[in-house]
């Protein structure tokens, strides 16, 4: 379980001041390409309490970037500020989604001073959409910041909320030949008995992509674990061998 005050520390909100010219922009950007008769489908299939104004999510990005252009960040502390903000005061998913999407930035990518952020979109997001859009940048502060990270997310494996566990066990989805094997282990390990099935597809993914690369080492594990794994997992890591 990741400490109290561990957890309250990435919480801490940014300081400095958000990009307002990007914000006053975003939703009628956003609204002049949305498609509204799509909106109530994108809610009914994400099981969203908050609407959707109907953007596919290509269409999102390519208006972030767009907007960016228009009205580029300074530093990472108005980038944090901004998305901040943004995910708090959003009326709409999508707004959510640009806000996450602006970390995928260059600005952005390996910056640990928006781990606050991401710990906030797992905490209050609290769903699959959210949650693994987040990991891959969890991946790149695990590339840039190993001696903060590892040790995060060995706490977020064993979290009270599955979300933080999930996203622990997915991190390394990009990772390829740099996948930490030795992390990638033990974050699943001490989920395996989790009757959550976003925890058990999360293990099964987890495997399934690392078996891309190195097969003989999830034949192995699954081999090893066998009567630990659920059969979603062991089914879910052996699709692709």
């Amino acid at each position: 379980m990741a400490p109290a005050q561990s957890t309250q520390t990435q919480r801490t909100p940014p300081t400095d001041s958000p990009n307002t010219a990007f914000l006053a922009g975003l939703r009628p950007a956003l609204a002049g390409v949305a498609v509204p008769e799509k909106s109530e489908a994108m809610a009914t299939y994400m099981k969203s309490s908050m609407p959707f104004l109907g953007v596919p999510s290509p269409t999102v990005r390519k208006t972030v970037r767009d907007l960016a252009k228009t009205h580029p960040f300074t530093d990472v502390e108005q980038l944090h500020a901004t998305v901040n903000k943004l995910w708090h005061n959003a009326s709409f998913r999508e707004e959510r989604y640009a806000a996450i999407m602006l970390t995928d930035s260059r600005l952005g990518r390996g910056e640990v001073g928006l781990l606050p952020f991401y710990a906030v979109v797992i905490e209050t997001g609290q769903w699959w959409d959210f949650v693994d859009t987040v990991a891959p940048r969890l991946w790149e502060l695990l590339q840039t910041h190993r001696a903060t990270m590892d040790p995060l997310l060995r706490e977020w494996s064993t979290h009270p909320n599955f979300w933080f566990r999930r996203a622990a066990i997915i991190s390394q989805l990009p990772a390829k030949v740099e996948t930490d094997t030795a992390l990638l282990n033990d974050v699943i390990t001490v989920n395996m008995a989790d009757q959550e099935f976003f925890i058990r597809k999360a293990i099964g993914w987890a495997l399934r992509q690392y078996a891309r690369t190195d097969p003989e080492w999830v034949r192995n594990y699954v081999a090893v674990n066998e009567g630990q794994l659920s059969p979603l997992s062991r089914r879910e890591a052996l699709k692709r061998l």
